[in-house]
């Protein structure tokens, strides 16, 4: 079993930033990889970022790149996502979660283990 507990998220005018973290306890943090979901009022959950266990490898949706970084700490078991340059189009609650693939993936049928959510919110 694994406990996520997202934080970091708020209110913001566009072009600001926010880290949101996600702090894991349970089963040892390095066995996972971790990747960042959100979803927006009306709408599917979607991929947003993920990185390998060792955090040596990482991946964004076409949307984020360039604004968005994604990291992990195995030490403090903790994910991070540093969203810069924020826009309206990226309000949603934001959802963190763990999965044992080898590798990294954006399928979400393939993550075990989520988050309670943190809302981020971006005004124009």
């Amino acid at each position: 079993q694994v406990q996520l507990v997202e934080s970091g998220g708020g209110l913001v005018q566009a072009g600001g930033s926010l880290r949101l973290s996600c702090a894991a306890s349970g089963r040892t943090f390095s066995n996972y990889a971790m990747g960042w979901f959100r979803q927006a009022p009306g709408k599917e959950r979607e991929f947003v970022a993920a990185i390998s266990r060792s955090g040596g490898n990482t991946d964004y949706t076409d949307g984020v790149k360039g604004r968005f970084t994604i990291s992990k700490d195995n030490a403090k078991n903790t994910v991070y996502l540093q969203m810069n340059n924020l826009k309206p189009e990226d309000t949603a609650v934001y959802y963190c979660a763990t999965t044992r693939v080898l590798g990294i993936t954006r399928s979400i049928s393939l993550y075990n283990y989520w988050g309670q959510g943190t809302q981020v919110t971006v005004s124009s």
